[in-house]
């Protein structure tokens, strides 16, 4: 039974939840996370409507534009599974997640909100109706500084441990961000500046909730 996994998940989450400090951070991080899911799509819907600067963007220019979004939802679908899995067995790789995925959802609000632009020239709509619950099944284009889909890559790729896991990951952050310029979705500085970002509000998260004291007690 052992090597199905399902009693040491069992074991693994129980142990989290009997600890005072997991426990918090487990139950507050969910509940923060649901709140700001929910209110994603009222938030699209606002900067959807507004105008934008159109960025010269070099790259892009020289770039033909071509839809690869069944690749783009593959990869990010496929790597958001493999974090899954992992934080079935360690809770606090899910704490590491969730909290990190806060403030990045925090600060993308805040750099789209005070950053306005409009769609690069040539841009052809990203198309998954699992991400599009979050954007009210509605097109959105205007989200653009910084690249979420970049985002969460760069995330999962942070909370992964093991060492193939990284390598999956860290080669899946670079394709989906060729291909999000290839289908012109984002401006290249938006692919760009977003693994900095995302690692910088890593650490900070870790710094402020001592991710690292649970990760070295959780045994």
């Amino acid at each position: 039974m052992t090597e199905l996994g399902t009693p040491s998940i069992k074991r693994a989450w129980i142990a989290a939840l009997q600890s005072p400090k997991k426990r918090d951070k487990l139950l507050i991080g969910s509940f923060i996370v649901a709140i700001i899911l929910s209110s994603l799509p009222i938030f699209f819907s606002y900067i959807q409507n507004r105008q934008g600067v159109v960025l010269n963007d070099w790259v892009l220019a020289h770039l033909p534009a071509y839809d690869v979004s069944i690749i783009i939802f593959t990869i990010i679908w496929g790597m958001a599974t493999l974090i899954f899995v992992r934080a079935l067995y360690n809770p606090v790789i899910y704490i590491n997640y969730v909290w990190t995925l806060i403030f990045i959802n925090i600060a993308r609000m805040l750099t789209i909100t005070f950053i306005a632009l409009d769609p690069p020239r040539g841009l052809i709509h990203l198309t998954d109706p699992l991400t599009g619950v979050f954007y009210g099944h509605n097109v959105i284009t205007r989200d653009l500084f910084f690249s979420g889909h970049t985002s969460t890559l760069v995330l999962i790729f942070l909370c992964l441990e093991k060492r193939n896991d990284k390598i999956l990951g860290f080669i899946s952050i670079i394709v989906v961000m060729v291909l999000l310029l290839v289908q012109h979705i984002h401006y290249t500085i938006d692919v760009v500046a977003a693994p900095v970002i995302v690692y910088m509000i890593f650490l900070m998260v870790r710094k402020l909730l001592k991710l690292d004291t649970l990760k070295n007690n959780e045994n």
